[in-house]
């Protein structure tokens, strides 16, 4: 997809294939599985952070249930 340069050397960046795409010079296990963890952490984020939201306000909801309930019984 181009060619790098500054460094001294030019580095080709053109695959002839999709199937040489995707095996990056022999990198691709490595490339592609770092996407798919990074992509897979990104998914999941909002999931948790949703799921932690809905837990501590449950939470504080029943403390304070408890608190008017201990407040009565006095």
């Amino acid at each position: 997809m181009g060619q790098k340069r500054g460094q001294g050397k030019n580095i080709n960046m053109n695959w002839n294939s999709p199937a040489e795409f995707f095996a990056m010079g022999g990198y691709g296990l490595y490339v592609w599985g770092s996407f798919g963890v990074c992509a897979l952490a990104l998914a999941l984020e909002p999931l948790l952070v949703r799921l932690r939201h809905k837990t501590v306000l449950h939470r504080l909801r029943r403390a304070a249930q408890a608190d008017r309930l201990d407040q009565e019984s006095v």
